[in-house]
C-alpha cells in the first residue's frame, strides 16, 4: 500500500491535470471538426493521447472521493453534481475508447462518435457548475513541497499516454484515416446518409429549382438543372470525411465553381464564397480555394440521390463532410466571411 501511495499523484496534480485535460481536450476536438488535412492530423494525437491521460487522472480521482460519495452522511451539495460530472467523463471516455476500436456503430440516428462528442460538451458546463462548490487554488506550500514530483509524474503520465496512443493504432488504426474516420460504404451512392441536425428536406422538384450565382458579382446568373446537368464534365477523387467517423472516397462530377464564377464577374472585394442550401444551411469558402471545388451532379457515375445532397452538392476537397454543402440552390461572392454559418448549421432545416 505504501509503494502505491509513492506512486499516485497528488491530489493537487490530479485535479489540475484533469482540468488542463478537459481544456485540451475540448479545444482540440472543436478544431478538429474543422480540419481535412493531414497538416492537421497532430490535432487528432494530441486529442487521443489527451483522453487516455485524462483516464487515468480520473481514476485516481474516483479512487480519492469514493469514501465521501460511498456515505451518505458525507454528502454536502455538491456531491450530486461531481457524480454526474463523473458519469459524463467516463461516458465521453468510454464511448470514445470503444468508437476506436468498434469503429462505425449506429446509436439511433447518430454515430457513437457524435455520442462522444455530445458527452464531451456536456463535460464543460456540468464542470464549472462542479466549481463552485469545490475549486481552491492550491496552497502555496503544497506547490513548492510537490513541484518536481508532480512535474516528473505529469510527465511519465504523458509519456504513458503516447505509448498506449501507438499500441492503439497498431491495434485499430488499420484502414482509418488520420482522423479516425473509417471507410464506409461501397460504390457509387452507397455510402452513409447524414445530415447535420434538423437537415431534412423533401425531395427537390429539378423542374422548380433553380442554381443562383449572385452576391458582388458583376453579372448575377441562374441556372436551370438541366443547363448543370449538360455542363458538367468535370472529374476530382476527393474523400467525404464526415465527423460522424466514417469516411468516403468517390469519383465525383459536375461544375467547377471557378467557371461559374468567372461568367458571373465578381468583384475585386469579392473574398469569399458562401453556398446556400435550400434548407437555410451555409458555408463559406475563401473564393481561391472555392473556384477549385466542384459542384457535383454525379458521385461514381451515378446522379446524385436525394440524400447525398441531389441536384447539387458541394465537393470541398481536404474539409470536413459537413462543409460539404447539400442540396446547394445559390453561390454567393462576399467581401468576408459569413460568421452567421455558425447559427444557420444549427437552425437550418427548422
Amino acid at each position: 500500500m505504501a509503494q502505491r501511495s509513492r506512486l499516485e499523484p497528488p491530489a493537487s496534480l490530479v485535479d489540475w491535470g484533469i482540468l488542463v485535460s478537459v481544456a485540451a481536450l475540448v479545444v482540440t476536438g472543436l478544431v478538429s471538426l474543422v480540419t481535412g488535412t493531414p497538416a492537421g492530423a497532430w490535432l487528432f494525437v494530441v486529442h487521443s493521447v489527451g483522453g487516455l491521460v485524462l483516464a487515468v487522472l480520473v481514476g485516481f480521482k474516483l479512487r480519492r472521493v469514493r469514501p465521501r460519495v460511498t456515505r451518505s452522511e458525507a454528502w454536502d451539495r455538491g456531491t450530486p453534481v461531481s457524480i454526474l460530472l463523473a458519469v459524463l467523463a467516463l461516458g465521453a471516455l468510454a464511448t470514445g475508447v470503444y468508437w476506436v476500436f468498434a469503429g462505425l456503430v449506429w446509436v439511433g440516428p447518430f454515430t457513437l462518435l457524435t455520442v462522444h462528442m455530445g458527452l464531451g460538451l456536456l463535460v464543460v458546463p456540468v464542470m464549472l457548475w462542479h466549481f463552485r462548490h469545490r475549486f481552491r487554488w492550491p496552497r502555496r506550500a503544497e506547490v513548492d513541497r510537490e513541484g518536481r514530483r508532480s512535474a516528473l509524474q505529469f510527465g511519465a503520465l504523458l509519456a504513458g499516454g503516447t505509448v498506449l496512443w501507438r499500441l492503439q493504432q497498431v491495434i485499430a488504426g488499420a484502414g482509418r484515416r488520420f482522423t479516425g474516420s473509417k471507410q464506409a460504404g461501397g460504390a457509387d451512392n452507397d455510402f452513409p446518409v447524414t445530415s447535420w441536425v434538423a437537415d431534412d428536406p423533401e425531395p427537390v422538384d429539378t423542374d422548380e429549382w433553380r442554381l443562383s450565382v449572385g452576391g458582388a458579382v458583376g453579372s448575377p446568373t441562374e441556372y436551370r438543372y438541366d443547363q448543370l446537368l449538360d455542363a458538367a464534365s468535370e472529374e476530382e477523387t476527393a474523400v467525404l470525411d464526415c465527423t460522424s467517423g466514417w469516411y468516403a472516397e468517390r469519383e465525383w462530377q459536375g461544375v467547377r465553381v471557378g467557371d461559374l464564377l468567372d461568367r458571373a464577374e465578381p468583384a475585386a472585394e469579392g473574398e469569399w464564397v458562401r453556398f446556400r442550401s435550400v434548407t437555410g444551411y451555409k458555408w463559406s469558402v475563401p473564393i481561391e480555394e472555392a473556384r477549385e471545388c466542384l459542384l457535383a451532379t454525379h458521385v461514381g457515375g451515378d446522379q446524385l440521390t436525394h440524400g447525398h445532397g441531389a441536384p447539387l452538392r458541394l465537393v470541398a476537397p481536404g474539409r470536413r463532410g459537413f462543409q460539404w454543402v447539400k442540396w446547394v440552390t445559390g453561390v454567393d461572392v462576399t467581401e468576408r466571411e459569413d460568421l452567421s454559418q455558425w447559427v444557420a448549421i444549427f437552425v437550418s432545416g427548422l
